[in-house]
C-alpha cells in the first residue's frame, strides 16, 4: 500500500502536537530519574551501582530494542503502538509505587517503562515523517524538545509530589498522568493510502527475468513431482487395489469414477505442493541472500575509519556523559549542599538547556561553512572537560553552572543523525543509524551502574567523574583523528550500493 504525499501541514501540525506531548509525558519521568533515585537509595538501603540499573535501564531498553520497536511500528502503525505504550508506561510506574524490592523496579521501571518510551519514540518520529518532507526538519526539531521539556518539569513536579505524597503517591499520580498518552495516540491518523493505481502492478511482467526468484516457465514439472515420488508411493498402491483382472492399471480409473477423481485429486495435489515447495525453497534462499547481504553491510561500514570511531565514541560518550542527569542530585548531596540552596533542581537545569542546546546546535548544522562532524567533536571534548570538573564543585553555584554546560552539550543528539549521514550517506543512514543507537543503548544502560559502582568502591564521586570525562575525552579525540583529512576526509561517502528488486509470483490454483 502506497501512502499519499506528506501534506507538510495541515493535520500534520496535530500531529506535531500531540508527539511533543506523547515524548514529554514519556520521557518526562525516567530522564527526571535523578529525584526518585535518591529516594530509592533511602527506601531500599541498596549500592549506588544496584540501584542506578533502574535509571540506566529505562533510558537504554528502549535504544537497544530499537530494532523490534521498529519492526512494530511497520506491522502495526503508529496509533495502535503509541496506544499500546502508553498502557505500558502509565502502568509500569504505577506498579513501580508498589515494588517491595529493588530487583521488582527493575522489571516495572526499568525494563517496562523503557520498552514503552522506546516504542513510542519511534511511532512518533515515524508518523511525523509521513506527514511531512520539506518541513519535515522543524517538525522534528519541536517534538524533540517534548523529552528536554519534559526533564525540566518533571524534575521539579516529581520532588514536590514526593514532599506532599511520598514517594508511592507520586509514582501513582506520574502514572496516570501518563495515560494521557492515549488521548494523544488516538489522534494520530494514519495517511490514507493512495487511490490512484500503483504503476508497478501495471508493469510487473516487464520485470526481467533475472530478478524473479520463482518462474512457473523456469521448472520442469516432472522435476518437481520427483520431490514427492517417495512419499506417494503408498498412494499409488492404494489406487491399485481397484484394477481388476489382468487389465492394465492404467485403465483401471476409466472402469471406477470415484478412483478416477480421487487419481485426478491426488496428481494436482502433488503437483501444487511440488510447486509450493520449490517457491519455498528458492524463497529461503533469496532471505539467506538477504541477511548475507547485510553482514557484508555492516562490514564494509566498519570499514570505514570515521564510522567505526563514531561508534566508539557514541558508545563512550553515553557511557560517561549520561550519568550526570541520573546522579547530580545524590552528587550534590553528597558534597554537603545544603537544601536551602536549592534554587532550582539540577536535573530541571539539565532538562531546560538541553531543549537549548538541541535547538542552537540544530541552527548552527544548517550553516554551510560549519563542519557538523567537527562540530559534534567539540561537543564530546568541552563536555569531557565539563566532567572532569563536577568533582572540584562544591557549592550549588559551581553545580549549577556545570549542569547547564552538560544540559546544553547533551542537546549534541539533534546534530547526532546529520554526523551519521556526513560519514555514511543518505543511502546507508538507516543501516548505520540502527547499529549507532544500539551501542547508545548499551552505554545508557552501562554508565550510571558503572559510576555507582566506583562509589560504592571509594566512598566518593571524584574518580567517578574523572572516569567519565576521561571516556568522553577520550571519544572525541578518537572521532577528530579519524576524521582529519590525513587519515580519512570526514566527507568521505561508501560506495553507493545498486538496488536490488525482487518479483514474487503467485503459483496457480489449480
Amino acid at each position: 500500500m502506497e501512502l499519499r504525499k506528506s501534506p507538510d501541514g495541515g493535520w500534520g501540525w496535530v500531529i506535531v502536537f500531540v508527539s511533543f506531548f506523547t515524548q514529554f509525558l514519556c520521557y518526562g519521568s525516567p530522564l527526571a530519574v535523578g529525584v526518585l533515585y535518591v529516594e530509592w537509595l533511602d527506601a531500599f538501603g541498596e549500592g549506588k551501582g544496584k540501584t542506578a540499573w533502574v535509571g540506566s535501564l529505562a533510558s537504554g531498553v528502549g535504544l537497544l530494542a530499537s530494532p523490534l520497536c521498529s519492526v512494530c511500528v511497520s506491522s502495526f502503525g503508529a496509533r495502535p503502538v503509541t496506544i499500546f505504550s502508553g498502557f505500558l508506561v502509565a502502568g509500569g510506574l504505577m506498579l513501580s509505587s508498589f515494588a517491595p524490592n529493588i530487583y521488582f523496579l527493575l522489571f516495572s521501571y526499568g525494563i517496562v517503562v523503557g520498552l514503552g518510551c522506546g516504542l513510542l519514540y519511534t511511532a512518533t518520529v515515524t508518523i511525523t515523517c509521513q506527514y511531512f518532507d520539506s518541513r519535515r526538519g522543524l517538525a522534528l526539531g519541536l517534538i524533540s524538545t517534548g523529552s528536554s521539556v519534559g526533564l525540566f518539569i518533571y524534575a521539579a513536579l516529581q520532588k514536590l509530589l514526593i514532599e506532599f505524597y511520598g514517594l508511592d503517591g507520586c509514582l501513582l499520580i506520574v502514572g496516570a498522568v501518563a495515560l494521557n498518552i492515549l488521548a494523544c495516540g488516538s489522534l494520530m491518523r494514519p495517511l490514507q493510502a493512495s487511490v490512484s493505481p500503483l504503476p508497478e502492478k501495471a508493469a510487473v511482467e516487464n520485470v526481467p527475468e533475472k530478478y524473479s526468484i520463482y518462474n512457473e516457465q523456469e521448472k520442469c514439472p516432472e522435476e518437481n513431482i520427483s520431490i514427492l515420488e517417495k512419499s506417494c508411493r503408498g498412494e499409488e498402491k492404494w489406487k491399485s487395489t481397484f484394477a481388476t483382472g489382468d487389465a492394465p492399471q492404467e485403465d483401471a480409473p476409466c472402469k471406477n469414477p470415484a478412483a478416477a477423481a480421487h487419481a485426478r485429486d491426488t496428481e494436482t495435489y502433488r503437483q501444487k505442493v511440488a510447486e509450493q515447495t520449490y517457491f519455498c525453497t528458492q524463497l529461503a534462499k533469496r532471505k539467506w541472500q538477504l541477511y548475507r547481504t547485510y553482514c557484508r553491510e555492516t562490514a564494509a561500514l566498519f570499514k570505514n575509519k570515521v564510522f567505526s570511531s563514531l561508534f566508539i565514541a557514541i558508545l563512550l560518550f553515553d557511557i560517561g556523559g549520561f550519568p550526570p542527569s541520573l546522579l547530580m542530585e545524590d552528587v550534590a548531596r553528597s558534597s554537603n549542599v545544603k537544601e536551602e540552596d536549592f534554587i532550582m533542581p539540577l536535573i530541571s537545569i539539565i532538562g531546560i538547556m538541553t531543549a537549548v542546546g538541541k535547538l542552537l546546535l540544530g541552527i548552527l548544522a544548517d550553516f554551510k561553512w560549519i563542519n557538523t562532524l567537527y562540530l559534534y567533536v567539540v561537543t564530546l571534548i568541552t563536555m569531557g572537560l565539563a566532567l572532569c570538573a563536577i568533582p572540584l564543585a562544591k557549592s550549588y553555584a559551581t553545580l549549577a553552572i556545570l549542569s547547564a554546560i552538560l544540559g546544553f552539550l547533551t542537546g549534541n543528539w539533534s546534530i547526532f543523525p546529520y554526523v551519521t549521514t556526513k560519514t555514511v550517506g543518505i543511502e546507508k543512514l538507516a543501516h548505520a543509524y540502527g547499529i549507532l543507537m544500539f551501542f547508545a543503548g548499551l552505554g545508557n544502560s552501562l554508565g550510571p551502574p558503572i559510576i555507582g559502582w566506583f562509589y560504592d568502591w571509594t566512598q566518593t564521586y571524584d574518580i567517578a567523574f574523572y572516569f567519565s570525562g576521561i571516556c568522553v575525552l577520550l571519544g572525541g579525540l578518537i572521532l577528530l583523528l579519524a576524521a582529519l583529512p590525513p587519515w580519512g576526509p570526514c566527507n568521505k561517502q561508501l560506495p553507493k550500493a545498486a538496488p536490488t528488486t525482487f518479483l514474487y509470483k503467485v503459483t496457480s490454483n489449480v
